[in-house]
């Protein structure tokens, strides 16, 4: 008799008694984690098949998803032919272009042992977050100064940097509803204009904006805005600002 025949099967070679061969090495489970993930599969499958998916929009290049701002529509339609018309450019990319608001309000006289009450920090992140629709930054002493009592390290202003469609919906408020509210207001100055074109220009209190209730305020603060301006001088700025509706002191109301 052969060698062959006096050789038996394994029970993991044998079907008959329910063995089954070892898995490999580094496998976990046998292979029942990947059976149970094709199980999941099939079924997500069948109840896709059964569900109509729902129709997608198609993207148009170069379209946006939302509308833009009214006032940055009316600089690209009206406003930009003006200037090049005013100032002889022959180029469009030589008009001036608004690149971001910078709204801030300095706390640096207000604290007390080189600590800010919360009460007036909480006014002043509801005012910005209202007005703005972002939560404003504190911006601390880089280093201590004893003439103004000005400590390394402790609170010195809330600052708001303000882009794109947010800068434009600002603005549009800030001419058409807050600066219409000012007390005995008469023209804003066209006098703080600086070489770059930038303006800048303040607000005595937060009261001139609509969305502030000012009988659930307890701290009345102001603020100061800059209007940060690219490739621009101040002449061309002025023109700018003066063609989306800007209110400056005219010439004939000056004493």
């Amino acid at each position: 008799m052969s060698d062959e025949a006096n050789v038996k099967p394994t029970d993991a070679e044998t079907p008959e008694k329910g063995g089954s061969r070892p898995a490999p090495k580094g496998a976990k489970g046998g292979g029942g984690a990947e059976a149970k993930k094709d199980a999941g599969r099939k079924k997500k499958s069948d109840a896709a098949e059964g569900e109509p998916e729902a129709p997608r929009a198609p993207h148009v290049p170069g379209k946006r998803a939302y509308p833009t701002p009214r006032l940055e529509q009316m600089y690209r339609d009206e406003v930009v032919k003006a200037v090049m018309q005013e100032f002889g450019l022959s180029n469009i990319h030589q008009v001036p272009r608004l690149t971001k608001i910078m709204v801030n309000t300095g706390v640096g006289k207000q604290l007390e042992n080189q600590k800010l009450k919360p009460e007036l920090r909480d006014a002043i992140i509801d005012t910005y977050m209202k007005i703005t629709g972002q939560k404003p930054v504190m911006v601390k002493a880089r280093k201590s100064v004893a003439n103004f009592k000005v400590r390394e390290g402790a609170p010195s202003a809330f600052m708001v940097t303000l882009r794109r469609d947010r800068m434009w919906h600002f603005l549009d408020r800030l001419i058409n509803l807050a600066i219409p509210r000012i007390k005995d207001f008469r023209g804003v100055s066209d006098k703080s204009f600086d070489k770059g074109g930038s303006w800048a220009f303040g607000l005595s209190e937060q009261a001139v904006w609509p969305e502030i209730n000012m009988a659930s305020v307890n701290h009345s603060h102001g603020m100061n805005i800059n209007l940060v301006f690219e490739n621009s001088t101040p002449a061309m700025s002025k023109f700018m600002l003066d063609k989306l509706g800007m209110p400056f002191v005219r010439p004939d109301s000056r004493r």
